[in-house]
């Protein structure tokens, strides 16, 4: 197991509404190690960029970190001043947001942004930092970078635009990256090639990565482990193929049932209903009113947390203390499954 390098520990995030406090982010729990990929995955509204803005403190008013640690290389992020933050930010964790046109300045060269990001943090100014940002433009494969260091993003086509993004991002060598949803925006082909981009620079330069996405395809590529998130909760964990093998949230298995690729004239089998809204979660489970295996303890109270193994005699999964797969549903907590009290009952 990789040494860790970030842990999040009960992270609770909320945005005070006319109404009320409505928490976005709740007692939200994971770790990246060094080196490796971690990602983050649900649909849009569970609460994944919000993650990603507490964890670098720049979640804006009327949001506000409520709870919970984040230590990074050591360091409890929550207790240090802004100064200190600042210099965390870039030098120690990046982030790639999910859209290089609202993310760079449009006012100011590629190669300017990038040299202001050396400059920021002390690494390198002038020349020096000219030719840094070349070197880096070369590295994410941007073809012509010293005339590509005189664009303006406007002057970019998408996928370069994302490219000179993710340069930015590497340009103080920070052994974490964030990434937002970095393909989105994309054509296919493009989405692949940054894909590939981005493991490529892992390798070389031993960066962890997290890795915010709903798209199943990418996870299936780029994951060492997934943490699946609804309504703000981490509803399952696990590496990713025992994920994608042995998925045990009905959530998960809803969104791996609803990935395209089956018999032809079938239709696509889709999850009934949507997120809840902020503020409006139901008391119990969250993705109760929208699970075809609910039933009684689900609409009392959130499960807590059940760590899963398997049994390799039958095949099965029982709860039991285990390190690599854990679930929040009852299912798995103890109580009795729906089909087997039917049986039961028979």
């Amino acid at each position: 197991m990789a040494e860790r390098l970030l842990s999040v520990e009960h992270l609770t995030t909320v945005f005070d509404l006319p109404a009320g406090p409505a928490p976005a982010v709740i007692d939200v729990s994971f770790h990246v190690g060094k080196g490796e990929t971690l990602c983050l995955v649900g649909e849009s509204g569970s609460g994944k960029s919000v993650t990603a803005l507490s964890i670098l403190r720049l979640v804006e008013p009327p949001g506000r970190i409520a709870a919970g640690r984040v230590v990074f290389d050591g360091h409890n992020l929550m207790e240090l001043d802004e100064r200190a933050m600042q210099a965390v930010r870039g030098a120690g964790i990046s982030l790639i947001f999910q859209e290089p046109m609202t993310a760079l300045n449009p006012v100011f060269t590629i190669g300017n942004q990038i040299e202001e990001t050396l400059k920021v943090h002390r690494i390198a100014r002038g020349r020096e930092a000219r030719d840094r940002a070349i070197e880096l433009l070369g590295a994410v494969s941007i073809p012509d970078p010293e005339r590509r260091v005189r664009d303006y993003p406007h002057q970019l086509s998408g996928g370069l635009r994302q490219r000179a993004l993710i340069a930015m991002a590497l340009a103080c060598s920070p052994p974490l990256v964030i990434a937002d949803e970095p393909t989105t925006a994309l054509d296919v082909t493009i989405q692949a090639q940054i894909l590939e981009l981005l493991r490529d620079l892992q390798k070389r330069f031993g960066l962890a990565l997290l890795l915010i996405t709903h798209d199943l395809g990418v996870v299936a590529e780029m994951a060492d482990r997934v943490a699946v998130m609804y309504a703000g909760r981490i509803v399952e964990e696990a590496p990713v193929r025992e994920l994608f093998r042995n998925p045990a949230h009905p959530y998960t298995r809803g969104l791996l049932a609803s990935i395209p690729g089956g018999a032809r004239g079938t239709k696509l089998r889709a999850i009934q209903g949507t997120v809840p809204p902020l503020g409006a979660l139901p008391p119990g489970c969250a993705f109760g009113p929208r699970c075809p295996s609910r039933f009684e303890p689900c609409d009392q109270k959130p499960p807590g947390l059940t760590r899963l193994t398997r049994d390799p005699g039958s095949g099965t999964r029982d709860p039991a203390p285990g390190p690599t797969h854990t679930t929040r549903c009852y299912l798995y907590s103890g109580a009795v499954d729906p089909d087997e009290r039917e049986q039961e009952s028979r």
